[in-house]
């Protein structure tokens, strides 16, 4: 291990890059700023243990949980399939590097920098002990489920990177299936909070069994596929034949001549292209997208459906007024899958060295951009639209939805433009940046500042600064996040689906708190359109550059006289 050659080239590369340092400085102020703001205000009495004292380690750990579920395949997810995108996967198998040293050094790499972040947290933690509420030894144990489950999430994408020949596919299933399994761990905590004894002994033991379990079994297939390559040839399998993939597909096989499938997998044009159609939206839409195979669609509508009939089950149907919560899976699933069609648009066009070629064609910017955004946006849509149809089934049974229909009517608008605001913004992205998965992290990190963090932050205050803000404050702090808007609109079908509500009681509580879906909706076009208008302003710019050079006359195109 100490003489491993992955691990010493990893390991400097990660920790000397200027990123490694700016992370743990931002992670480390966050975590005390919200530990320092939190803080009791009144004179420390080491003798009495309150709940809010425990809530506040609570709090800090679930933080850190989260952040590290977050964080975790954006380390990892890349680091098998990073190598396919540079093309030195063959050479690294060619190399004398045994497959588990290789498998061992990338991931112990890529979580040694999050494991200092967690690590440096430590002393910021142990202040709270002074507190009351909560000892050592718990303090201990969530710091021993946390590296668990740090180890677990991580092997996960380096699984998913060897399955997936780009970083961009990998990282997104990675989160489809880490995501889900974090929500348990948080509700897994805080529903035990108040078994101590309990919550401890399966923090060190269940926790890291099955965490070692699933890494240990994860470890030896992916050292198996490296053993045995079947990706091997990355020139000459640079294209996936679908009819070949769907032939050898286990569970979903998408068919292209069929619908739904030929909403966002068209089939192959083997026609002229007639008149009139942009040109680079054709392109984009039937072979850019589906280039390295569907595997990445399939696993993704397999997973999401999965998880989308038990919320069905237990938010649509068994207690309704966790309807919203529904509509916030859907957001969410758009945000986790949609920016992977936009965030390399153009920074493909670069890496394939083919942007100068494009910009200058007699292409406009406009279709340009139109092309590329429409031609993502319409997979994207159609694959989150998938989970709509439980509401619409919910809205259509008699069970008290039917009152609603403004506020259904609000979901979907949300929806809609969550999907468009994800397209644009990683275009934008796209626009700006040079590689594809710089792009797509930075799209996930605006992302994350744009819609969770104005919630996170509003519930802290509400939490410990009630006095200070008011409810419409607070609201109006969510205006950017689409998670604020669903919960926001209000739908309780039991009431509505009373007969003695009338018709006018009926309107006036589906539209009393009607402002902050309009603030909503208000900000966001305009989020959209100043991203828009300055993507086409640089193109214009380049464009401009690179056509409207001096004018050739027919003499300047005449052979020069010796």
């Amino acid at each position: 291990m100490l003489e491993n050659p992955v691990l010493q080239r990893e390991l400097l590369v990660n920790l000397r890059m200027p990123r490694a340092f700016g992370l743990l400085l931002i992670y480390q102020l966050l975590l005390a700023a919200m530990v320092y703001l939190a803080w009791p205000s009144n004179t420390l009495d080491l003798t009495e243990a309150t709940s809010s004292n425990r809530q506040l380690v609570d709090l800090v750990f679930l933080g850190q949980f989260v952040l590290a579920s977050l964080m975790a395949p954006s380390f990892t997810a890349g680091a098998i399939s990073g190598e396919k995108e540079r093309e030195t996967y063959e050479m690294l198998l060619a190399s004398p590097i045994r497959p588990e040293s290789i498998v061992s050094g990338k991931l112990i790499a890529a979580l040694t920098h999050l494991a200092l972040l967690v690590f440096a947290s430590l002393p910021i933690v142990m202040l709270c002990l002074p507190l009351g509420g909560v000892s050592f030894y718990e303090v201990i144990a969530a710091y021993v489920a946390l590296i668990s489950s740090i180890l677990a999430f991580g092997m996960i994408s380096v699984a998913c990177g060897s399955f997936f020949p780009r970083t961009s596919s990998s990282l997104v299933v990675s989160y489809l299936l880490i995501l889900p399994l974090a929500l348990i761990g948080v509700l897994s905590w805080l529903g035990m909070s108040d078994y101590g004894e309990t919550r401890f002994k399966l923090a060190v033991t269940v926790v890291p069994g099955l965490a070692i379990a699933i890494a240990t079994v994860l470890f030896y297939i992916v050292s198996a596929r490296m053993l045995y390559p079947s990706d091997m040839g990355s020139g000459g399998k640079e294209v996936v034949d679908l009819e070949t993939e769907n032939e050898n597909a286990v569970g979903l096989v998408i068919n292209r001549d069929q619908f739904p499938d030929r909403l966002f997998a068209p089939p192959i044009r083997d026609t002229l292209m007639p008149d009139g159609i942009n040109p680079i939206y054709d392109k984009e839409l039937r072979s850019e997208i589906f280039g390295q195979g569907t595997l990445m669609l399939r696993m993704a509508i397999q997973i999401s459906m999965m998880v989308a009939m038990i919320l069905m089950a237990v938010c649509l149907f068994m207690y309704q007024t966790l309807a919203p919560w529904y509509f916030c899976y859907v957001v969410l699933f758009n945000v986790l899958v949609g920016p992977v069609f936009s965030a390399g648009s153009v920074t493909g066009e670069r890496e394939r060295q083919t942007l100068d070629l494009l910009l200058t064609t007699i292409i406009t910017p406009w279709q340009i951009l139109s092309g590329k955004l429409i031609s993502g946006l319409r997979v994207s849509s159609v694959l989150t639209a998938f989970l709509l149809w439980p509401p619409f089934l919910a809205f259509i049974m008699p069970s008290g939805y039917w009152e609603n229909w403004p506020s259904f009517v609000c979901y979907l608008v949300i929806f809609a433009l969550t999907c468009l605001t994800t397209a644009t913004l990683a275009l934008f992205c796209s626009t700006i940046h040079r590689k594809t998965s710089s792009s797509l992290i930075t799209t996930y990190a605006v992302i994350l500042l744009l819609y969770l963090a104005p919630p996170a932050v509003a519930m802290f205050a509400q939490e410990y600064f009630p006095e200070r803000f008011s409810k419409t404050a607070l609201t109006a702090m969510t205006v950017t996040s689409p998670f604020s808007a669903n919960l926001n609109i209000p739908l309780n079908p039991e009431n509505l689906s009373s007969p003695s509500a009338t018709v006018t009681t009926r309107y006036d509580y589906v539209f009393q708190d009607f402002w902050h879906f309009a603030a909503y909706v208000a900000v966001t076009l305009l989020i959209n359109a100043v991203l828009f208008g300055v993507m086409t302003w640089l193109f214009y710019n380049r464009w401009r550059v690179a056509n409207d050079g001096p004018t050739r006359t027919p003499e300047a195109e005449l052979p020069i006289p010796v």
